[in-house]
């Protein structure tokens, strides 16, 4: 059976919304109802945030997951999803942590 990881890339700087990540929906920050919902699918053998953001890293680690720090290179308006992606599968593969598939939300 394929083992299923999911990486959600969360950064702290937003132009749109300000920390939209954390900003509260329906009584809860948008990180936690989306890592709630993902939680419920239960394909995931485990799920990663990909952060800078030291808030976001502790919501994450409430939900108890684990956390990718992310480099401040890679958490500007610039950088593109997949250079981040490819940076927690690297970080994760240096772990020597086994998976078949990746999934970004």
């Amino acid at each position: 059976m394929n083992k299923i990881i999911c990486i959600i890339p969360a950064r702290k700087g937003s132009k749109r919304l300000k920390n939209k990540n954390i900003k509260t929906f329906y009584g809860k920050p948008i990180i936690s109802q989306v890592i709630q919902k993902l939680k419920k699918f239960k394909i995931f053998d485990k799920i990663y945030v990909s952060t800078d953001c030291s808030k976001i890293e502790n919501i994450a680690k409430k939900h108890k997951l684990e956390v990718i720090k992310r480099n401040k290179k890679l958490s500007n308006d610039y950088t593109d999803t997949k250079t981040v992606i490819i940076d927690a599968i690297s970080k994760i593969e240096k772990k020597n942590l086994d998976f078949d598939i990746v999934c970004c939300v």
